[in-house]
């Protein structure tokens, strides 16, 4: 039996044409019942595989398993590192749904199979119908590299597309709720099918991104001291009464407005009229609470490279040299390159036009939902820096840290992760390496296990530049040492000695104990920076794996391998 199917052009969302696509298939079923008929048994299986970094990717594939059930189709949602090459080449009809992590990197979790899956002798998939939904960013160069290389690769391999990639930038909502839409029918096609009435539908959360709830913020404190090179702040933001709720190692996104001070002076800049209406909106409210005017994108380079008189930017777009082009974008914004280039100018509906829509902010919560419940704790930098002559400033960590009081409204919503968790098992041991910031969700994970009354040990590898000015969270710490909460603590503070030393280091110079605890079934966490802290960490872990275990190079690479596909290892990375 085929259900009934609500065309895709119809006034409903996703969910909405799910559920009456189950309410209709559940009458079919009821009539098949009533007149004696047993609908058919043989039930299509939905394999669909996530890639993800942070958790959206995952939340993605919920929404495509619920409507596939409606669609009579049996969905089985898996991580990618749960799956391995020979299981992939069983799936008659698969959905890849992928984020890419970095420059064109895979996510963490999909590394492993995407690994297998390219090698020259990767089995044949002549039986698989697919399609795919990368999600990305156009901010960087190669955006959505990740699903890109996989669609191509299954293409490779024999697999029959069913529908078209699509390539999602940050507002991911419509395109992939089209492409849910659209792909499931196509994969339930000419199946028998028996749909699930029974199987709730999974509800939205009540606040998302488009729907943020407006909080409050409690507490502002500097955590760094004066002297320090680095302004670190403690924020608490009240959630009291709202409903939500969250775990220790999600994610809080928070909407920003821009800088007052720079949406003066990029109105300024483009000889536009602040009070100029456009789309029923002053320009001066576009710039300051619906669009990015901090990064320049693209679109905007270009525009302004032809424009202007002076030849250097358009050469740099020109040339095709990325890496040229990086290096004469450091440090510089949007108003660098209006102000570059003072004869270039724009009417209000040109220059928004060219302007991408102002996102939020995600941050790992350094608070537990347990502990508490009724608001949430972040641990950010305040990003500020002098370059081209000015002042400037991060988006939102100087919104949170210089605009938002306890009379101004902070939009927000949760972004759950599911994989960076504290372990089920209260009495297994974690090791937590969280340099800077990267403490966050570790002071998450400590209050957690406090509350669980955790018997596993705890150690945390934790460092910054100096000691006196840039230790936060010491009394804390030393508290929960003192009460036995915290088993270890390993300092790695850079610039208090000739010879920097970092977290790697202080790793390799306790590799024994940490094998020890791995071998106990310890989880290695990871947070901070994607480009060198996490990457050196990842190398000095598989030496010290090596030496410890007395492994070769590639059992230490298996043995790493093994504690990701059982989610020993995760990292929570930026």
């Amino acid at each position: 039996m085929k259900t009934l199917n609500i065309p895709s052009n119809a006034p409903y969302s996703t969910t909405q044409q799910a559920w009456l696509n189950g309410f209709f298939a559940g009458m079919h079923r009821r009539i098949l019942q009533n007149s004696g008929a047993e609908p058919s048994s043989d039930i299509r299986v939905l394999n669909i595989l996530y890639g993800t970094q942070t958790g959206t990717s995952e939340s993605v594939a919920e929404d495509a398993a619920t409507l596939a059930k409606a669609q009579g189709l049996k969905p089985i949602i898996q991580s990618m590192d749960e799956v391995d090459a020979n299981e992939l080449v069983a799936m008659e009809y698969l959905l890849i749904i992928t984020s890419t992590y970095g420059e064109g990197e895979m996510p963490d979790n999909a590394q492993i199979l995407w690994d297998a899956v390219k090698e020259d002798n990767a089995q044949n998939l002549d039986n698989t119908h697919y399609s795919v939904l990368a999600l990305g960013d156009t901010g960087y160069d190669l955006f959505c590299q990740a699903g890109i290389d996989w669609d191509n690769r299954l293409e490779k391999l024999g697999a029959k597309r069913l529908y078209n990639r699509v390539d999602c930038d940050v507002d991911y909502e419509d395109p992939a709720e089209a492409w849910i839409a659209a792909v499931i029918p196509l994969m339930a096609e000419g199946a028998a099918t028996v749909v699930d009435v029974e199987t709730p539908i999974k509800e939205k959360a009540k606040f998302n991104r488009k729907n943020p709830f407006p909080a409050t913020m409690t507490l502002n404190k500097i955590l760094t001291s004066e002297a320090s090179s680095k302004e670190t702040r403690h924020y608490e933001i009240s959630i009291a009464d709202s409903g939500l709720s969250y775990e220790a190692g999600d994610a809080l996104c928070v909407i920003p407005t821009n800088c007052p001070e720079l949406v003066d002076a990029v109105i300024n800049a483009i000889g536009c009229d602040e009070e100029e209406i456009v789309d029923d909106v002053t320009l001066r409210e576009h710039l300051t609470s619906d669009l990015e005017i901090k990064l320049p994108n693209k679109e905007l380079l270009q525009v302004i490279s032809e424009k202007a008189k002076d030849p250097t930017l358009r050469e740099l777009l020109d040339s095709g040299d990325k890496d040229k082009l990086s290096d004469y974008l450091w440090g510089r914004d949007t108003l660098d390159c209006l102000l570059q280039n003072p004869d270039v100018m724009f009417s209000a509906p040109e220059f928004i036009a060219l302007l991408k829509p102002l996102q939020h902010r995600a941050y790992s919560i350094s608070s537990s939902g347990k502990m508490h419940p009724n608001s949430v704790h972040l641990t950010i930098a305040s990003v500020r820096y002098e370059a081209q002559n000015r002042a400037h400033k991060g988006v939102c960590s100087t919104y949170l840290a210089d605009i938002v009081n306890e009379s101004t409204e902070v939009k927000i919503f949760f972004t759950p992760n599911k994989s960076f968790r504290v372990p089920e098992d209260n009495s297994l041991p974690i090791i937590m390496v969280g340099p800077g910031t990267g403490i966050a969700p570790f002071r998450a994970f400590l209050q957690e296990r406090n509350f669980r009354k955790a018997t596993g040990k705890n150690w945390l590898f934790f460092g910054d530049r100096n000691a006196k000015t840039d230790f936060i969270y010491e009394d804390e710490l030393n508290t929960m040492q003192e009460n036995g909460i915290l088993n270890r603590l390993d300092l790695a503070f850079s610039r208090d000695q000739e010879e920097k030393i970092y977290v790697q280091d202080k790793m390799r110079e306790n590799g024994a104990e940490l094998f020890a605890w791995l071998e106990q079934g310890g989880y290695f966490f990871v947070c901070g920076d994607a480009y060198r802290m996490a990457k050196d960490v990842d190398k000095a872990l598989h030496e010290l794996i090596a030496e410890q275990g007395h492994k070769s190079t590639d059992e230490a690479i298996d043995y790493v391998n093994q504690l990701k596909k059982e989610k020993r290892y995760v990292r929570d990375v930026y």
